[in-house]
């Protein structure tokens, strides 16, 4: 035999019938044909939140948007950090190369020995 299964929204609607004390538990399982036990796991639940809905996939790719845009930003200012720190190792190189002094290259040859 196939077990029933039960959408949040139908769980949530049966507990909150029942907290509203507009229906006893007892009506409600013999109503919907569950179990006391179910009746009470489903509020356990219920207020844990567990069955709140579930978020809609547009606000779950709305969050992945934001997330992103977030570490997007992250990168870009780590780049040009490092960008900064590069330009500043090639001046620093070219003020120690440009203070050396230079020598003309040597126009004999040496023969070997």
């Amino acid at each position: 035999m196939r077990r029933r299964q039960f959408t949040h929204d139908f769980k949530r609607s049966a507990i909150e019938q029942m907290l509203s004390e507009t229906v006893s538990p007892a009506e409600l399982c013999q109503r919907y044909n569950i179990s006391s036990g179910q009746l009470y796991t489903w509020e356990r639940q219920y207020a844990y939140g567990k069955l709140d809905p579930e978020p809609s996939r547009e606000a779950e790719l709305e969050a992945r948007v934001r997330e992103l845009e977030r570490l997007l930003g992250k990168v870009t200012l780590e780049n040009e950090f490092l960008k900064k720190i590069v330009r500043n190792n090639l001046k620093q190189t070219q003020r120690k190369e440009s203070s050396l002094p230079t020598t003309a290259p040597s126009s004999k040859t040496l023969k070997g020995v």
